[in-house]
Formats: structure tokens, sequence, C-alpha cells
């Protein structure tokens, strides 16, 4: 009987496998190499001959073709040598090392972004046009980065750990990516977190599994049944999982009491606000300022800086939001939707029209971009006029 090759599972399997081969002794790049090889073969022969231990069955294939690759190369001698000291292959360990290879790809040799790029693409199984997209670099920049990135790693054992904050950015990251992209990450983005967590005593650890679990909180209210975007304030709030955020907020208490604050503290704060207002017209805006405040002190950041201007224009009034996002440099992504948002808001329908219209055109994902062209068609139906609509938003998803 021929079965069709788990997709799913083969794809989940491969981190773990890759981090067994480098925990026993292969170099990073040529273990890589291998585990490739090995699910290449796993998609040959799986369908007539499933096995019963499908990790087992993969680390035993990808050993032996990092086994048959050293032994070809020059320096053979030095790698049999590595090899044999390596435990000797066996039954597949349960202890996942999904975990430490994160650690591996955030070695202190590699740049931040090179860590974070590597990771997305090694460990969260991403692809190199997935990672380009998360860093909005060109397919190839990203292509090169990664090829530098493993070369740099390459012989590098996993007892040699990378630094706690380069790996909480890299599950930052693959947690977002969870949300808007090819893959689902986010609850893989959670396991991992929470195995840091009780590996790590660090607030920061902590405040980034909060945050991860009030926004995921929200997830099944952020679409409507037709796919398309419901912003915050007008989600249903009765669909927000409430064991996740008392969970959530439980975590983030603990952390802030350690009275070390990080970004991820002070992001998870203003994410625990907006939970727990019963209604969007509840939120305690005067405070989600206060944490931008934190943010910025924090960070500097100009996207932080642009959702400032939105919590400013909520709490002071839309004008201060403007006067706000004046700081805030128009190439930063959403500048645009934000300044349409203000001037609705502030009452100038016709420019905010235009300027969902403009804000449509230059978004990348698809279901922002429909949301933003039908922002832009509501106010032009309410105000009587017809804004230019990018002709990439016609036709779009319903």
């Amino acid at each position: 009987m021929n079965h069709e090759v788990d997709e799913v599972l083969l794809r989940g399997l491969t981190p773990a496998v890759l981090g067994i081969l480098v925990r026993r002794g292969a170099d990073f790049v040529s273990a890589e190499d291998a585990v490739q090889d090995a699910a290449v073969e796993a998609w040959r022969v799986w369908p007539d001959d499933p096995p019963r231990d499908p990790k087992a069955w993969l680390v035993t294939v990808a050993w032996r073709r990092f086994l048959d690759a050293s032994r070809s190369e020059t320096a053979r001698r030095r790698r049999e040598e590595r090899v044999e000291e390596a435990p000797s292959p066996g039954p597949a360990h349960e202890l996942d090392d999904t975990l430490q290879l994160y650690f591996l790809c955030a070695h202190p040799s590699l740049t931040p972004s090179s860590a974070v790029a590597l990771t997305l693409r090694a460990v969260g199984g991403l692809t190199t046009r997935q990672v380009a997209q998360a860093y909005l670099v060109p397919e190839a920049t990203m292509a090169q980065r990664i090829s530098r990135a493993k070369r740099t790693v390459a012989g590098v054992r996993l007892d040699e750990p990378g630094d706690v904050a380069t790996v909480l950015r890299v599950l930052y990251l693959v947690f977002n990516e969870g949300y808007s992209g090819d893959v689902d990450l986010a609850v893989e983005a959670i396991r991992l977190t929470r195995q840091l967590a009780a590996m790590v005593q660090h607030p920061e650890v902590s405040g980034l599994l909060a945050l991860m679990l009030l926004h995921h909180a929200r997830r099944t209210a952020r679409t409507a049944p037709d796919g398309s975007l419901v912003p915050l304030a007008a989600q249903d709030r009765s669909r927000w999982d409430t064991a996740a955020i008392a969970e959530g907020v439980t975590i983030l208490q603990a952390a802030l009491a350690r009275d070390r604050l990080g970004e991820f503290q002070a992001q998870a704060a203003i994410a625990a606000l907006h939970a727990d207002a019963l209604a969007a017209e509840e939120t305690d805006w005067v405070q989600v300022v206060e944490w931008y405040d934190e943010l910025v002190r924090l960070t500097d950041n100009p996207v932080v800086r642009l959702n400032r201007a939105v919590a400013v224009g909520e709490a002071d009034g839309p004008r201060a939001g403007l006067a706000a996002l004046a700081g805030v440099g128009t190439e930063v992504p959403r500048h645009t939707a934000v300044a349409a948002y203000l001037h609705e808001r502030d009452g100038d329908l016709a420019l905010a029209a235009r300027l969902y219209a403009d804000a449509a055109h230059r978004a990348h994902d698809l279901a922002e971009r429909d949301h933003l062209t039908r922002q832009a068609a509501r106010l032009n139906e309410k105000h009587g006029h017809t804004a230019p609509f990018p002709r990439s938003a016609r036709g779009g998803p319903p």
C-alpha cells in the first residue's frame, strides 16, 4: 500500500534531528546537509515503507550521510577523531534538541540579525523567501546572509550557547511569523519559550512568554469567517481565551516584581491592559501611553513610536496623536495607515480615504491590503467621493 508522506510531521522532526546530529559532534553545515538528504530520502521511501519511529529513522539516515560525507573530505582523520568521541548512534533521545539548536544559532560569533535569520531558516523551517520577507530585504540578500552565517558556525559545538537576548528575538520573530506567514509557528514558539523559561530564570524570558500568551489569546477573534482582518476595537472579546490571558498576566506580574524591566515585559503590560478591558472604550489608554513611553526609553524603536502615536490619539485626541506621529519617519511600515486612522477620527474623511487607499497600495499582506481598501471604500461612500484605488487591491480576497 502506498502512503502519503506526512509533511507536517517531517517538517516538525527536522530541527530535532539536526540538533541531535550537532550534539553528537557534526558541524552545523554538514549536519544540515545530511538532514536535508535524509528528508529527501524519506519522501522516496516512506510512501511504500513507512517507519515505525520516523524520528529514529531520520537520525539514522542523516547520521550515515554525515559519516559518508566526513570520510570523503580531506580532513577525514580530524573529523573522524571528533566523531569517535561523540556518542554512538542509537535510538533517538526523547530530549527535545530544538531549543539547544536555537542557542547554537544565536552563537556570539554571529551578529544578531544573522543569528535570527539562520534560526528561522534552520530551526523554524522557513524558506529563505519567508525570512527575507520578515526582514524586508531581497531574497538574494538574505540567501547570502544565511550562507555566511552557516559558514561562521561551521564546526561549532552545542556546548557553546549564544546570547539569551538574541534567542528571545528569534522566538518572537518565529511567533509573529506564525500569524502572518505561510507556516503556523506560533504554538511552537510558545512551547519553546516555556522550555526556555523553565531553564533560564530571567524576567525578559517570562515577559516574552506572557506577551505570546496574551497575543495568542486573541487569535481566533482576529479574523472574520471570510478571512478578513478584525481590528482590536471591533473584536468579539467573548472569543478571547481567558485562561491564556490569566496565565499571561500571572507570569507578567511575577516578572515585573523582579524590578528588571525590559522591552518584552513592557509590551506584555500593554497587551495585558488591552486584555483587561471588557470593551474597547474601557481601555486605559493613559496607562498604555505610559508603557509606550517606557518602551521608547528602552528601545527608541520607530515602530514603537508609531504605535505610541495611536495610543496618544486615543488618550488625548486625534490631533495630539497626529502631533506625535509627526515625529515618526514616513518610511516606517503602516505610517500611512495610522495617519489615515487619526485623520478619520479628526473628521477629515476625504484625506483619510486617500490615505487608506495609499496604505493599501503599500501593504504587502493581502489581508491587510483588503482591510485598508475596505476602509477607503467605507469613507468614500460616507463622504460621497471616489478615491483612486490601487490596481493591486482590486479583486482581492473578499
